[in-house]
């Protein structure tokens, strides 16, 4: 006879590791040209002047400089108007 009862499989226990998502540097600071600005799913956040977008959404400088976030109103294409967070990067003089 067995001395222990028999466990059975349980269906929780997995998880998924952590993304790392979201803003990377603040309005105002300094970057590099390529570093990252903006980790995201889909684009919350639009690129602006010297900033541009990869193939995972992710933003980044394409100059060194300052960041700068903005909102602007933009039309949809259902003619509403919506606001709309930009980032871009002001080159040094």
């Amino acid at each position: 006879m067995a001395t222990k009862k028999a466990g059975g499989s349980t269906r929780l226990g997995r998880d998924s590791n952590p993304k790392y998502l979201g803003t990377k540097v603040g309005d105002g600071q300094m970057v590099n040209a390529g570093q990252v600005l903006v980790r995201q799913r889909g684009t919350r956040i639009h690129p602006g002047k010297n900033v541009k977008r990869g193939a995972d959404d992710t933003l980044f400088s394409v100059i060194k400089g300052r960041v700068k976030f903005t909102q602007k109103k933009r039309t949809r294409f259902d003619g509403h108007l919506k606001l709309t967070k930009f980032v871009s990067i002001l080159p040094i003089a």
